[in-house]
């Protein structure tokens, strides 16, 4: 049985009184404050396409809490997820669904989320599709194994979660029955998919389509959207839970007074967010992942039913209700 939040932080606090716990890298002697710490990125192109964009918030942070911290590039979130699990990395920059993976299997938790260049803190998911292809929403909804499909990484909130839970469930549609072809890969490799010819209809979301036409203008010009999802809670920054108590707060106060203020430090922080597509972080715990659970919910009722599992049912409907209930008193 899991354990409360509250009672494991308690837990956790006592272990680190007691100079038991490890914090950081396996190296490090119990209780003893990390040398440096890693922090994970999801890059389809790795360390040459994300590095320079990451780094420099990197070494700021490094600077700010007085430990280097290193980056780790990863191809898909089932990686990361697990890098953060096995403590080979601390902190992580998730998308919503690897998110919730991350705090239910890796002992992690929301520090703060990220709120973009226009001031939102959430995306959408899109269904792509080959400019001037005439294809549309319906034909796609049609299915007749007429198009070759390209979905998300099995882990990825809009490439995957977002779109069955909004577009095919609700139709009773089961994409491998769907389509032609269906396969599965990170956002970048769809939309290059989908301009090359090679796919005929793709998931995507909003924040790959401002990358493309920042980075590959000519693909993006070659991209249509016919579809977009309700809003999706925008991506967050997690740490695991066992990390030095005092090292945490400083990379939260990191995280939430960057590219804040006046001057021309803060000014420089700024254009480093300009190059994420940020323009600040938000505070933020667990619960503002709750959206992404109602998904998850959701996509294990349709699941259960499909099986014809009525435990699982039951307990997918008790896990919406719990999480419905929860919206309806939030401001």
């Amino acid at each position: 049985m899991t354990l409360p939040l509250f009672t494991r932080r308690l837990a956790l606090s006592a272990a680190l009184a007691l100079g038991v716990a490890s914090c950081g890298g396996g190296d490090e002697k119990a209780g003893a404050v990390p040398t440096e710490i890693t922090f994970s990125i999801l890059s389809a192109e790795g360390q040459a396409s994300a590095g320079p964009l990451w780094q420099p918030l990197l070494d700021d942070m490094s600077r700010a809490i007085g430990v280097e911290v290193k980056p780790y590039f990863g191809s898909n979130y089932t990686v990361l997820v697990e890098a953060m699990r096995g403590n080979q990395t601390q902190v992580a920059w998730f998308s919503a669904k690897p998110a919730v993976e991350a705090i239910d299997r890796a002992d992690a938790e929301v520090i703060a989320r990220t709120v973009n260049k226009e001031g939102l803190d959430s995306y959408r998911s899109t269904l792509i599709v080959r400019a001037g292809s005439g294809i549309t929403l319906d034909q796609v909804m049609a299915c007749g194994k007429r198009f070759n499909f390209g979905i998300g990484d099995a882990q990825s909130t809009s490439g995957t979660l977002a779109p069955m839970a909004f577009l095919f469930n609700p139709r009773n549609i089961v994409p491998a029955e769907c389509f032609r072809n269906v396969r599965s890969a990170n956002h970048q490799s769809n939309a290059f998919g989908i301009a090359s010819g090679q796919l005929d209809v793709a998931t995507s979301n909003t924040v790959n389509t401002v990358f493309l036409r920042k980075q590959n203008p000519q693909v993006a010009a070659q991209i249509q959207e016919i579809w977009q999802s309700p809003p999706i809670p925008e991506s967050g920054i997690l740490v695991r839970e066992d990390l030095d108590p005092v090292l945490k707060e400083k990379i939260r106060s990191f995280f939430l007074t960057y590219g804040q203020g006046e001057g021309a430090e803060a000014e420089r922080q700024r254009q480093v967010l300009a190059g994420l597509e940020y323009s600040r972080f938000n505070a933020a715990d667990d619960g503002y992942l709750n959206p992404i659970r109602e998904m998850i919910a959701d996509q294990q009722l349709s699941e259960a039913r499909d099986k014809g599992d009525a435990a699982g049912v039951a307990a997918a409907e008790r896990e919406l209700q719990r999480l419905r209930a929860l919206r309806e008193v939030q401001p």
